[in-house]
This record gives C-alpha cells, structure tokens and sequence, in this order.
C-alpha cells in the first residue's frame, strides 16, 4: 500500500495544488498532505489559517486524502516519522524542475528510500502560484479562477484589515 506525502507552504492553496492533490490521490493508496513551516520564508498566513484553508478547500472539492498535517524541519524526516515511502512534488515549468530536481538528489541522499514523484500540473495552471494570486488579490484583482471561495474570501478580509 503505497503512502506519500505532498509537502507544500500552501499561503494559500489554489487550484494547482489541488489538482496535484487530486491526481495524487489516484495514484496513491494513502496521501497525507504536509503544511510546512518555513522559518526562512515570510507567509501572509498563519500556520493555522493554512491548515484549515487546507481542509476546507479539500472537503469544498470533495478531495479525499489521509489527513492533514504541520511540520517545520527536513521533508524526508517528516516523511519518515509519518511512514511515506514517496514525496509527491508538482512541476509547472523549467525553473521549478531545476529547483526540484536539486531537490530530490538532496533527498536522495539523505533518505535512499524515499522516491521522489513529480506531477506536471494542468496546462491551465502552469502559471499560477501563491505569490500571483496574493499580488493580484492585494491589488484589488479577482481570484475566484485561480482558489476555491473560502481561500479568496480569506485573502479579501486579509487585504481589508492591512489598509
């Protein structure tokens, strides 16, 4: 029974992600989705609002996955200490394959036994990421193609409490 782990910051979820997800768990006998905290990098939302825009977004798509889950620290030791024999990585275009491929060696070496699957996202999505869709919110921008409703309402209470 394969189990694998899709690791992301998700600030926020959109619907690339959650294509990835939903090819995923297809594939995937048991899929844990694995909100990560990055010290390094600046989030507009909290650990918590991520996670429960996560869950709400899942259950709005009707995407069923294992569970989902918090972590800060090295992917693979997550993925050990939650018993996933993959990584479940989604690639839009050259400069993520570059950066994911650096990866997924470094991975490798650390845990040889945990594989690495990368999924290219939907054409209609290749361009999409968080930080495109926080810019265009901020900017006053309609996100309602780009992220589930509660994310986009979440996003718009964000912006209108920064002014």
């Amino acid at each position: 029974m394969p189990k694998a782990l899709y690791p992301g910051s998700f600030d926020p979820i959109t619907y690339g992600h959650l294509d990835i997800i939903e090819r995923a768990e297809k594939i995937f006998d048991d899929l844990m989705v694995g909100i990560v905290e990055n010290p390094r990098k600046e989030t507009l939302l909290s650990f918590n609002e991520r996670k429960e825009l996560v869950k709400k977004s899942l259950e709005g798509e009707n995407i069923q996955v294992s569970s989902v889950i918090t972590f800060s620290g090295l992917l693979v030791n997550c993925a050990k200490q939650h018993n996933r024999e993959s990584i479940v990585r989604g690639l839009r275009a050259n400069s993520d394959f570059e950066y994911e491929f650096q990866m997924a060696l470094t991975n490798r070496d650390l845990a040889p036994e945990i594989e690495s699957v990368f999924l290219m996202t939907a054409g209609e999505y290749s361009f999409l990421s968080s930080s495109i869709v926080k810019e265009v919110k901020e900017l006053g921008g309609d996100v309602s193609s780009f992220v589930p409703g509660v994310v986009e309402r979440k996003l718009a209470r964000k912006f209108s409490s920064a002014d």
